[in-house]
């Protein structure tokens, strides 16, 4: 490799009006980048051809490039910088020189390396960061993409618009993690009945639906449970579906909880009010309440 660009430099000093040493430089620079450029291009076609796997694809192609990038700066980085006499010298006056004009650059860069090393989240994971919520769909050195959710949309489905945040606002914004540790969310379903109807028999034939509409917790949730529980403080005393009782001005209101798959929320609601609707039908001492205004005429 030495050999050839000896020759190529030798090749171009034999031009007339190039031989200077900023045209050399940068010449020499953008023959550079085209070498690791094709090779990049040969690398990945590779991957392509002999990964199926898609998730597997993305994630070598991630590497690939980000190996490319610090191997492209710091090769073209000597070419510019031959008195240095280290990479550390290098990189000292590079950062000096554009610490202040691209502030927000290293910040995402900053943002970058905290992602990929102590992962809050990964590909595919969903996440809510400030006002904006939805699935990871791909990431870079200066951002990571979401597909969004809610918004317009209600039970967290998606809206179909890609949102690009800079990786310098994990630094400033919350972060919330949909699948982190534990995969299942806390539903709740609010339901209200007059305070004429029989509301502890509508209670339980709301908790017969959701026992029978709900996710088989035994197992799988245990054992999620206690993975998380050896990083995080994630303790649940009961995981089976309640259902609780409260007053409204109204009438009685009858709360459902019950643990489902995250991306399965407006699924299972449906089913479960599906459910609600046909059962209250057959029991006529039963009524659904809503806020209702009444008239006094004092004369009759």
């Amino acid at each position: 490799m030495a050999d050839f660009f000896k020759f190529i430099k030798s090749l171009i000093q034999s031009i007339p009006y190039i031989n200077s040493p900023f045209m050399l430089k940068l010449i020499e620079s953008i023959a550079l980048i085209i070498i690791i450029w094709l090779f990049k291009i040969l690398i990945v076609k590779l991957i392509n051809k002999n990964i199926t796997d898609v998730k597997t694809q993305y994630h070598w192609r991630k590497l690939i490039k980000s190996t490319i990038f610090i191997i492209v700066l710091i090769l073209v980085g000597r070419i510019w910088f031959r008195g240095a006499q280290s990479l550390v010298t290098y990189l000292g006056l590079l950062s000096a020189g554009v610490a202040i004009a691209l502030k927000d650059v290293l910040a995402n860069l900053a943002g970058w390396l905290y992602i990929i090393s102590r992962r809050p989240f990964n590909v595919g994971d969903r996440v809510q960061i400030g006002e904006f919520a939805g699935d990871v769909i791909d990431q870079s050195f200066f951002e990571f993409t979401l597909l969004e959710i809610g918004n317009w949309v209600h039970a967290d489905q998606s809206t179909g618009r890609i949102v690009h945040i800079p990786n310098g606002k994990i630094f400033s914004q919350d972060l919330a993690n949909y699948d982190k540790g534990f995969k299942y969310l806390w539903n709740e379903i609010e339901i209200v009945v007059t305070f004429e109807s029989d509301w502890k028999k509508a209670k339980g034939l709301l908790l017969d639906i959701t026992n029978k509409k709900g996710e088989n917790i035994s197992k799988s949730m245990e054992s999620q449970i206690k993975r998380a529980a050896k990083k995080y403080m994630i303790y649940y005393k009961e995981l089976t579906p309640i259902v609780y009782t409260s007053v409204v001005d109204h009438g009685v209101k009858l709360t459902i909880r019950h643990l489902c798959e995250t991306r399965k929320r407006r699924g299972y609601t449906e089913a479960i009010w599906e459910d609600i609707l046909l059962e209250f039908a057959k029991n006529k001492n039963i009524e659904f309440a809503y806020p209702t205004t009444r008239f006094f005429n004092n004369k009759e």
